[in-house]
Parts: structure tokens; C-alpha cells; sequence
């Protein structure tokens, strides 16, 4: 019997347009597997819709999550989460299709809303033992004091926002007088910004997937970016390289995918994730998750999986099955 596959793509942040590529990449993978039905399902702040291949819209019975064609009504037996950012890795796509009894591809509500909250996340990371640059949150609407903000973490920092990705609203600040700038921008997408300490060093990263009921990490992936950081043009626009592997000690190697591997188990994920750390002085400094990771054809975690012998369509069906 065949199963009816909703691959949900869009969302309501600025990573809207990635999503949109990593739910396209998803069905173009799976479109051709005699025992699934594919389902493009856009989700914007104004509508929920089906498009089909004719360029049709069906509007989706948020009540139900269901969809009706020709009176026929369709039901989700699984939902593939391809949203980067709100509603799909925040937590709250999660919540909705639990009360619906509707399983779904990524984390869980609770624990997406961990790991969504980057403050909150490296506070369960340094429980675990685990080392994290220091940082501050700043809310929105806080006074701000400059100096007390490089009293505790010196410059050059990183402001980000709190709850984001692919790098929408971060800023590498050198100048105190930068700050309020950057945070400003920051405000754009969040109103929390991460005011973070600069670890000097390669930056890693390393997927980890359920594959065929086990927990795998893929192989790292060095970054290094041709600008001051790995920002939006460095990871979708080729302005970095990529090297996976990455050329890192065997031992390395080792620590890093293990480490990748206790943040999985300790935070109960599931689903892809892809965990970004630092290598500095014989250190792995973690500085954040994505449980809802790239999916394209430039994204890290498919890149990963290629090198470790697994197919796109492999991957994809891995979590559906």
C-alpha cells in the first residue's frame, strides 16, 4: 500500500527560500518510488497549501492537516520536515502534528525547542562536559551597556540571533563601536541576540543521522570560508570551500564524530542533525545544532552522506520507512 508523504517546505523566517530548495531536492529524490506519494506542502504566514504539478493550489485543513481533491479526502501517513528555521525546527511544526497523532521526520517538539535556542542549547551542551565558547544574551528591549558586554566577552565577537540560521543577522564585530550596528541587525530576525566569544581555529562540522536503525556520524566537514566568517554567501553562494573529509587527524576524527554522537543521545534527537564546532590547541569548542539541516545540492549533510556511501534517496527514505 502506498504511503502519502507530505513534504512540508517554506516556513516564516528568512531561510524561506532554502527550505523551499531542500523540500524540491527531497521530492526529486523520492518522486520516482513506486510506494510513496509525494506531496509538496508550502507553508507561509498566510497559507498552508498543495501544489501540484500543474501549479495547483489545494488548501490545507489546518483542523486535520488534510488536504481534499476531487472530494477525496488525502491523509499524511508521515510528514518530512524540510522548514529551516519557524515553524519547523523551533519546535512548534512538531507540536501541531503530535496532537494530531501525524509522525514526522525531525526532532521532537521539546527538544527542537532546545536546541532552536542557542543559549539554551549551550547550556545543556557545557552539562554534558561538553566545551562552548562564552557567551551573553541580550534581549530586544535591554539597556545596553558596551562595556560591561567586552568586560565579560573581549573582541572580536560574534553577534547572531538567538533563535536563527544560515546565518541571517549575524555580524563578526572588531570595533566596540560596531556592537549596537550589529545588533541591530541582529533585532531584524530575533529578538534575542548571542553575543559570542571568537575561538580561534578550524571550524568542523559533522552530520549525524539514524540510518538503517542505527546512529551514524558522517564524515566532518572542514569549512573554510573566503570571508570573516561562514555567512550566507560563503554557505549558498560558493564563497567557501568545503573539504569533506575534512583533513583532520584519524584521532580527530574519532572525537569529533563522538562527540557529535553524545549531543544526539543526550539531547534525545533524531531525524539529521549537523553539529558546528570548533578545533582549536587539540580542543572541540561546539557552538551550535541544526536538527532541521540543509538539504540542497550545496548543503554540508548531503555532501556527508555522499561520502559515506549514501544516496540522497537513501538518506530520505531512511527516515520515512
Amino acid at each position: 500500500m502506498k504511503k502519502n508523504i507530505a513534504i512540508l517546505m517554506g516556513g516564516y523566517s528568512s531561510e524561506y527560500a532554502v527550505s523551499i530548495k531542500s523540500g524540491e531536492v527531497v521530492y526529486e529524490n523520492l518522486k520516482k518510488e513506486s510506494n510513496l506519494t509525494l506531496f509538496k506542502i508550502y507553508i507561509t504566514k498566510n497559507e498552508w497549501y498543495y501544489l501540484n504539478e500543474n501549479g495547483k493550489k489545494f488548501h490545507i485543513d489546518k483542523n486535520s492537516f488534510t488536504i481534499k481533491i476531487n472530494d477525496k479526502k488525502i491523509i499524511f501517513d508521515i510528514v518530512f520536515n524540510a522548514i529551516h528555521g519557524i515553524p519547523g525546527e523551533n519546535g512548534e511544526i512538531q507540536s501541531y502534528l503530535k496532537k494530531l497523532n501525524i509522525p514526522q521526520t525531525s526532532s521532537e517538539a521539546n527538544e527542537s525547542k532546545i536546541t532552536f535556542d542557542k543559549n539554551l542549547c549551550k547550556k545543556k551542551i557545557k552539562d554534558i562536559n561538553i566545551n562552548t565558547p562564552n557567551s551573553r544574551l541580550i534581549k530586544k528591549n535591554e539597556t545596553i551597556n558596551l562595556e560591561n558586554i567586552i568586560k565579560k566577552i573581549k573582541l572580536p565577537l560574534f553577534i547572531k540571533p538567538n533563535n536563527g540560521g544560515s546565518s541571517f543577522g549575524v555580524s563578526r564585530v572588531e570595533n566596540k563601536n560596531d556592537i549596537i550596528t550589529a545588533l541591530n541587525k541582529c533585532f531584524l530576525e530575533d529578538n534575542e541576540a548571542l553575543v559570542e566569544e571568537e575561538i580561534n581555529g578550524r571550524e568542523i562540522t559533522v552530520g549525524v543521522i539514524i540510518y538503517k536503525n542505527k546512529i551514524l556520524a558522517l564524515p566532518p566537514t572542514e569549512i573554510k570560508s573566503h570571508n570573516s566568517f561562514f555567512d550566507f554567501n560563503a554557505k549558498y553562494k560558493g564563497e567557501s570551500d568545503e573539504i569533506t573529509p575534512a583533513n583532520i587527524t584519524k584521532e580527530d576524527e574519532t572525537i569529533i564524530q563522538n562527540l557529535a554522537i553524545k549531543i544526539f543521545k543526550k539531547l534525545k534527537l533524531k531525524g539529521f542533525t549537523r553539529s558546528d564546532f570548533i578545533l582549536t590547541d587539540n580542543k572541540f569548542y561546539f557552538l551550535e545544532i541544526n536538527t532541521v539541516p540543509g538539504l540542497t545540492k550545496e548543503s554540508i549533510l548531503p555532501q556527508q552522506a555522499h561520502k559515506a556511501g549514501i544516496s540522497l534517496k537513501n538518506l530520505f527514505k531512511s527516515v520515512i520507512e
